[in-house]
């Protein structure tokens, strides 16, 4: 079909619909089901899986591994957008990824303790496909939404994206509670990654449909440009040193997203862990936490682009930092399910509120460019190098002290750094 004009309510909607799409993954997968059936792999004695040539504890193992990840998708993801904005293609690399991602989450249907390594790939697979295809879909925004409108439809993606992901984890809920026995629920949870893949892949055929391919140079494939990613990633760094206001939001933007991603990719390992649940209740207890947090959610992203429009994005920022930098402290002291779900709740206030605002909040620190696709690479690059290193901080002292109350509580330093860098951010380029 003919390119939709920038800024109309069908191509903002398109685009958006993605976020309707693939969040099923962050919640099933990487928040919800697929945790409680790693952790359930695992006698309660032997909490312990050998690979790799080392002994690792269960949920230090899942966090090296996601951080190993994130470290693939920091370095593969600017030779792709590189490739992408010199041909103009970025929506063959979007979909490319989407399907990636999509027969991860399938695969996961086969995940055993027997053939861990394959298990692991599939995981893999998963993990890369989601956060590949957002390097392409967050570089879009810009394309399509005027600066007025990027808060706004930002918000509006990520509300879809908890609805979505809400209605489909009750139908996965109710798979795993109709079965009595512990093998026929965890038969259902797998079932429930079958769903996931089929749902991210069917639903994002609308917004494949709808998005632009990108913008065309005209230009042809070739070997030369397979490195013009870092080529353009070190011209936006050179321009960053003109641009005061974008390089510290930016550093600032590194230190507390790597808490946030850290935080929202460990939470239910940390409650399936360390929280004492009633007999038979762990499984409910945490899906119930997670509800209630994209629930809450939808909400906290509604009113976070609400407080931005009143009192501006970096002192909205601030706050919500501080209030993540309170649950931090807070998590460390927790035992009981009615402290996880207090919890829960404000996690949802905040989750969805920092992540909208810092994605629209780069968008409109950009200077005029055509460029967005590195702008938004260079992006993720620093999002990804950061949970890495969050996700090995906390994996490492998991592994060391045997408690995951310890890494959490160190988290509390990176918000309160992500602070002051907030504070040091000017309000107008010098």
């Amino acid at each position: 079909m003919a390119d939709l004009k920038k800024g109309s309510k069908k191509l903002l909607n398109a685009w958006a619909f993605y976020d309707w799409a693939n969040s099923v993954y962050t919640l099933t997968i990487a928040s919800s089901i697929f945790p409680i059936f790693y952790s359930a792999l695992f006698a309660e004695e032997l909490k312990k899986v050998s690979a790799f040539g080392f002994e690792f504890k269960s949920t230090a193992l899942i966090t090296f591994v996601t951080a190993f990840t994130f470290l693939v998708v920091a370095f593969s993801s600017p030779l792709l957008s590189g490739i992408a904005d010199y041909v103009g293609n970025k929506k063959t690399f979007m979909k490319f990824f989407c399907y990636v991602g999509g027969a991860g989450c399938i695969g996961l249907y086969w995940f055993s303790l027997e053939h861990i390594y394959i298990s692991l790939l599939f995981y893999f697979m998963g993990l890369i496909g989601y956060w590949g295809s957002l390097v392409f879909y967050n570089s879009y925004l810009p394309d399509i939404a005027f600066p007025e409108q990027q808060d706004k439809i930002s918000a509006k993606g990520f509300s879809m994206g908890y609805i979505g992901s809400v209605l489909l984890l009750l139908i996965n809920l109710a798979m795993v509670m109709s079965q009595e026995t512990g093998e026929a629920k965890m038969q259902m949870m797998r079932y429930s990654f079958l769903t996931v893949g089929i749902w991210w892949v069917v639903f994002a055929q609308y917004t494949f449909y709808i998005l632009p391919k990108g913008t065309s140079n005209g230009n042809k494939m070739s070997t030369s440009v397979v490195f013009n990613g870092f080529k353009e990633l070190k011209q936006v760094w050179q321009q960053l040193k003109q641009n005061l206001r974008l390089k510290r939001y930016l550093g600032a933007f590194f230190v507390f997203s790597m808490a946030v991603q850290t935080i929202m990719l460990v939470a239910v390992y940390f409650g399936e862990e360390e929280i004492a649940w009633a007999e038979d209740g762990k499984t409910m207890g945490l899906i119930v936490s997670i509800l209630v947090i994209q629930v809450v959610a939808v909400i906290g992203a509604v009113l976070t682009s609400r407080a931005s429009a009143k009192f501006g994005n970096i002192q909205t920022l601030i706050a919500v930092n501080v209030i993540w930098m309170g649950l931090c402290f807070y998590a460390y002291f927790m035992e009981t399910p009615a402290q996880f779900y207090i919890a829960a709740g404000l996690v949802g206030l905040v989750m969805g509120g920092i992540q909208s605002l810092a994605r629209s909040t780069y968008s409109k620190f950009l200077p005029e460019t055509k460029d967005t696709t590195s702008y938004f690479s260079f992006y993720d690059v620093a999002e990804k190098i950061g949970i890495v290193i969050g996700m090995i901080i906390y994996g490492t002292i998991d592994q060391i002290t045997g408690s995951m109350r310890n890494s959490i509580l160190f988290l509390f330093v990176f918000f309160l750094i992500g602070i002051i860098l907030l504070f040091r951010v000017p309000r107008e380029n010098p």
